[in-house]
């Protein structure tokens, strides 16, 4: 099994700063920001509002153009391989994300605020009752 790696609210609050920083730079217009609701509802919140954007679908069956996908780490691929189909222009994705694997082939529309030391199991905050943690 994995080491545990627990994340602290103030280390989240200073990875979506990152985050926003970075989704800034691309210099692109987000009308929304889709999500899933296992894992990617927290940091999607935290970034619409560092970003201004009002408006956050979760578990959608498409992904509408000019929405900015997030979670909260890019690791298997899995994830994103499945929202892939839900929009029409992939190549024109941005799945913005707390943490990407290190060591892990990520792709060009991944907008990541760290890099992982290893391979780390991540325990958020809001996932402490489920890890044992109060």
């Amino acid at each position: 099994m994995n080491q545990k790696e627990y994340v602290s609210w103030n280390v989240i609050e200073s990875l979506a700063d990152v985050l926003a920083i970075k989704v800034k730079s691309l210099n692109l217009q987000f009308n929304s920001i889709s999500t899933i609701s296992r894992g990617g509802l927290v940091p999607a919140r935290l970034l619409a509002d560092r970003l201004g954007i009002k408006i956050i679908l979760v578990d959608k069956d498409e992904i509408p153009q000019d929405s900015l996908f997030v979670d909260d780490i890019y690791d298997t691929g899995k994830t994103f391989a499945k929202i892939l189909p839900k929009v029409k222009d992939s190549d024109n994705l941005i799945y913005a994300t707390l943490f990407a694997r290190k060591g892990k082939i990520i792709p060009k529309q991944i907008v990541y605020a760290q890099l992982t030391k290893g391979d780390e199991y991540i325990v958020y905050p809001w996932d402490r009752f489920e890890h044992g943690m109060i």
